[in-house]
C-alpha cells in the first residue's frame, strides 16, 4: 500500500470516528425529549409544493455519497485482485 493511502484510510477513520462521537449522543438526546415528535410533525405539515433549492442539495449529496461508496469498492476490489 502506498502513503497516500494509507494515510487517506487513517483520516478516514478518524473523520467517522468524530462523527460518529458526534451523532450518537445527539440522536439519544432528540430521542428522549420529544424533538422526534416535533420533526415528524414538522414533516408532515411541510409544504408540497416544488423540490426546491435543498432538494436539490439533498439529491446532490445522495449523489456524492453513493459515488463514494462506488468508489471505495472498486478500490477495494482492484486491490484484492493484485495479490
Amino acid at each position: 500500500m502506498s502513503s497516500a493511502v494509507k494515510w487517506w484510510s487513517r483520516l478516514s477513520a478518524a473523520v467517522t470516528g468524530v462523527v460518529l462521537t458526534l451523532v450518537v449522543p445527539v440522536h439519544a438526546w432528540a430521542a428522549s425529549n420529544g424533538v422526534s415528535d416535533l420533526a415528524v410533525e414538522a414533516a408532515r405539515s411541510r409544504r408540497r409544493g416544488g423540490v426546491g433549492f435543498f432538494g436539490f442539495l439533498g439529491g446532490l449529496c445522495c449523489l456524492l455519497v453513493v459515488g463514494g461508496i462506488i468508489l471505495a469498492i472498486v478500490l477495494i476490489s482492484r486491490n484484492r485482485k493484485r495479490r
